[in-house]
């Protein structure tokens, strides 16, 4: 499968886990999409000053690879600067949000992978 996330046309995903605005947000590929344990890949645009909520995850790994702009992201209680090419991983029951924190889009590809128990 092929799919190109700049030609498809972006949804909107307003207050996504109690965050901030409304964000921008592509499943480019979801579960029933793979043979493994990953359970999406998306494209997600965040506007200045948007955010998605601090929540907690289950018995998952959720990767975020910074594409373009800045923000902080929360990882279990700490607050880290995140930029272009940052890959960030959240780890099984891990808390995290992200908000951007720039004058420009933040946009990211994320996926979510299952952990076998």
């Amino acid at each position: 499968m092929i799919r190109n996330f700049l030609s498809q046309e972006m949804g909107s995903f307003p207050k996504c886990h109690d965050g901030e605005g409304e964000l921008g947000f592509i499943e480019l590929f979801g579960e029933k999409d793979f043979s493994s344990g990953i359970r999406f890949f998306h494209h997600t645009v965040l506007p200045p000053k948007t955010s998605i909520g601090i929540h907690t995850h289950g018995n998952d790994e959720e990767i975020y690879i910074v594409l373009e702009g800045s923000g902080v992201m929360h990882l279990d209680g700490k607050d880290y600067e995140v930029a272009k090419g940052d890959v960030i991983i959240n780890q099984p029951f891990g808390t995290h949000g992200i908000k951007n924190t720039g004058d420009q889009d933040l946009k990211l590809l994320v996926f979510e992978v299952v952990i076998d128990s």
